[in-house]
């Protein structure tokens, strides 16, 4: 990963050289100039929209969501494939070049976890304990701290980041795994650095020079205390504008359809806007539109004073720090557009279809912001703040510092970035600052709005489960009964093969409850719908159709025919009347993929006895039987009771009792990482509960607080007749559970008026259309 990041900056570095170079060839003409200023990221933004689309679409974006609920215990297809890795590097390289206000952050976490993957794939070819499951969720964990550290060289704010984002409940012998992966890979990010002589010797990535006997004064934490409650009311402001544009431009129909025919038409219409107004010669030179990330983080956390009361001659602008100056104007004009024009800029971008993130366009908008209130500081107190005998001037490069952990923190909601900012500038001399501002942002984000990532995952409608929350005592009242779903697929222990075969057709669950009986519904345990197939498929392979041809075709004797003499019947049975083999033959399906065989496949009436010859003509190696013997056959072993003695069956599956809490589902869901759990009375299987209905329950999937207050008088959720999308206002959208018919009896055991056995297998298709409203019904 090392490697992979060092590359990465390095292309991503020479992309902006060139754009640079293009820009000052081009001085003698302005127009020129400005083609090759906007051409130029458009055409790379475009290469890396269409790239992504077409070879993996699921390396749009950050990816820390996603990993999330992949730690969180979902399977989320193609989402940690190779060309998912291909697609998300090359689309990030091409995203960064071009310059636009985007981060690395969030996606590097999402290229380490499909690194681990790969490798885990690999060594698992070897055996060992790679195979296990959960030494697979260990690896994600450890890459997601992995992804951070070599992406900043940032290995202990890596880690403790990767855990406030991708984890609810952490394992602590995941701990050192993450400090080890993550120390190694930042020493090596550094080491090629040193070795391409980009640096003398391993240093910060963004190296500051403080005062260390006196970098401020007491007198200065109220200052700091307003950046860090301005952080986040700004932070939640960026988290719902964000999630505005997503939504506007989702529920625009006419632009949608437009924008999914033209798929790379908004990405090159957003990269066109930003590029125009950031043209030098233009409106960028009042927001040091030429100065990519890296410069403008440089010279915001430079240690000397720009300017004193608002004069600009008082101090020289060398280097990269002449962006900020501009002769009609002085800095503060110049911090505040470029603070509200990458502002939205940065909110606008990160919806695009590209592989990126928000984690570094928040940074440097926080850095900027500190540096402002360290700039009015500056020249309200020119001489610094008189303590006793010595006076200190103010230093507005600690007030970067502050403001850019502080609204980082705010957007993400964690107070990790404290460290990732001391890891950067390699000092600690602003750490009490540092953290009381965090602290303070991540208090006003939290009460106003969810992280980024929360509300990523929530517009995505991706099955995770957020936390409950402050205030909404209306939950706490709810119980499993209320949400669970009633009307489950099972397998009986004296079911049939055809039992499992309606059961694989009418259900997607990945592990169906077994039962005793359909009147006793003890739950016996749980079995993994792959077992059942094979089961299936072992019953009706071709394999044990032959090892019956060796049982049925001997004679009375006990001794085993020849194959001549196979032969002989099977011809004589082809000229009693059977069908020609040289008859014309539909291709066959596969067993598991037909419910029941139609009248048309039947065996012809008034032929032979079928179980003489023909069974012979069936079960002989060395002919082809026909398409109704194999379907008779087959119909015949359906017939038959499933023998268990030889699948994997769970003994203890997960089980709740119906009258346990939400809040107690919920924690025992995040601290388990379950998807799932079987509800129980007394013993008997009555339902199902899953993160869906969690999730709903609580309110995140459509539930709102006038249907938790319902709960907690006493009602409950409609049956599976009426459906979820029968809330209000249509808020059941696509993370309702679907609504279905119940039978008689579930009904009726929803009321608790009839406590008779559920049918066994299968319930009637869902009606076409739910009925609207929200018809409650009284508990008990």
């Amino acid at each position: 990963m090392a490697l992979v990041s060092w590359a990465m900056d390095f292309a991503i570095a020479t992309c902006l050289q060139a754009q640079k170079w293009m820009y000052g060839g081009l001085d003698t003409n302005v127009l020129l100039q400005y083609m090759a200023w906007v051409t130029y990221p458009t055409v790379l933004i475009t290469f890396s929209a269409g790239f992504t689309q077409i070879l993996a679409p699921q390396a749009v974006g950050s990816g820390i969501p996603e990993m999330k609920t992949i730690l969180r215990g979902v399977v989320l297809k193609e989402y940690l494939t190779f060309k998912t890795f291909v697609a998300k590097v090359i689309g990030l390289t091409c995203a960064l070049g071009s310059g636009m206000p985007l981060g690395k952050e969030g996606p590097f976490v999402h290229i380490a976890s499909m690194c681990a993957t790969l490798l885990s794939r690999f060594l698992s070819l070897f055996g060992g304990f790679y195979e296990n499951e959960a030494r697979n969720i260990e690896m994600l964990a450890a890459a997601c701290a992995v992804g951070v550290g070599c992406c900043f060289a940032a290995p202990i704010g890596g880690v403790l980041f990767s855990i406030e984002v991708t984890s609810t409940f952490f394992a602590v012998r995941n701990y050192w795994r993450g400090f080890f992966a993550a120390t190694f890979s930042a020493f090596i990010f550094r080491v090629l650095a040193v070795w391409n002589k980009d640096e003398e010797t391993i240093t910060a990535l963004f190296k500051t020079r403080f005062r260390l006997d006196f970098p401020f004064d007491l007198q200065e934490l109220p200052a700091f205390a307003v950046i860090g409650i301005a952080s986040g009311f700004g932070g939640a402001l960026f988290v719902y504008f964000n999630r505005k544009i997503v939504k506007f431009m989702r529920r625009q129909k006419a632009i949608n359809r437009f924008l999914m025919k033209k798929r790379l038409l908004f990405p090159a219409l957003v990269t066109l806007i930003i590029s125009t107004l950031t043209f030098p010669p233009g409106f960028g030179q009042f927001m040091a539109g030429q100065l990519t990330q890296k410069d403008t983080l440089v010279t915001l956390f430079d240690n000397q004073t720009w300017t004193k009361q608002g004069i600009n001659d008082e101090f020289e602008y060398l280097g990269i720090l002449e962006a900020w100056l501009h002769p009609r104007s002085n800095v503060f004009v110049t911090l505040v557009v470029f603070i509200l024009m990458k502002f939205w800029m940065s909110a606008l971008a990160t919806t695009i279809p590209v592989p990126c993130g928000a984690f570094m366009p928040v940074f440097v908008i926080g850095a900027a912001f500190g540096r402002l209130v360290g700039e009015s500081m500056a020249a309200w107190f020119p001489d610094g703040i008189q303590t006793d005998s010595n006076t200190y001037r103010i230093v507005p490069g600690g007030y970067a510092v502050v403001g850019a952990a502080a609204l980082s923190g705010a957007v993400t909601h964690t107070v990790s970035t404290a460290v990732i900012v001391f890891e950067l500038t390699g000092q600690m001399s602003h750490i009490l600052p540092v953290m009381i501002a965090v602290i303070l942002a991540n208090a006003v984000a939290q009460s106003l709005q969810p992280s980024l990532y929360d509300s990523i995952i929530r517009i995505k409608k991706l099955p995770y489960l957020p936390e409950l929350g402050w205030g909404h005592h209306e939950k706490y009242n709810v119980r499993v009964e209320d949400i669970m779903v009633r009307d489950i697929h099972y397998v009986t222990l004296n079911c049939k093969y055809r039992d499992l075969q309606q059961v694989l057709h009418s259900t997607k669950m990945k592990n169906l409850p077994l039962v005793e009986s359909a009147e006793s519904m003890i739950l016996l345990g749980s079995i993994e719908r792959a077992q059942v197939g094979a089961l299936l498929s072992t019953q009706l392979s071709p394999q044990r159709r032959l090892l019956m041809l060796r049982q049925n075709v001997l004679p009375e004797d006990g001794h085993q025919l020849s194959d001549s003499s196979l032969r002989f019947q099977v011809s004589t049975e082809t000229s009693s009347g059977a069908p020609a083999r040289t008859s014309l033959r539909k291709p066959l399906k596969p067993a598991l993929k037909r419910a029941s065989s139609s009248p048309a496949d039947s065996p012809p009436a008034g032929g032979t006895d079928q179980t003489g010859i023909a069974l012979k003509s069936l079960f002989c190696a060395n002919a082809t039987p026909e398409a109704f013997e194999i379907r008779e056959w087959e119909e015949q072993q359906l017939d038959q009771l499933v023998d268990f003695s030889n699948a994997k069956i769970d003994p203890a599956p997960f089980q709740l009792v119906e009258h346990t809490s939400l809040h107690k589902t919920h924690t025992i869901f995040s601290l388990l990482g379950l998807d799932h759990a079987f509800v129980t009375s007394i013993g008997r299987l009555v339902g199902m509960v899953s993160l869906k209905e969690v999730s709903w329950g609580q309110g995140s999937w459509g539930g709102t607080e006038q249907h938790l207050e319902l709960f907690a008088h006493g009602f409950g959720v409609p049956t599976a007749a009426q459906g979820h999308r029968g809330l209000p206002d249509g808020q059941g959208g696509e993370g309702a559970p679907a609504a279905r018919q119940l039978p008689r009896q579930h009904r009726q055991l929803q009321r608790g008026r009839h406590r008779g056995p559920a049918p066994v297998l299968g319930t009637p298709p869902a009606p076409p259309h739910a009925p609207r409203g929200w018809p409650w019904r009284r508990r008990g």
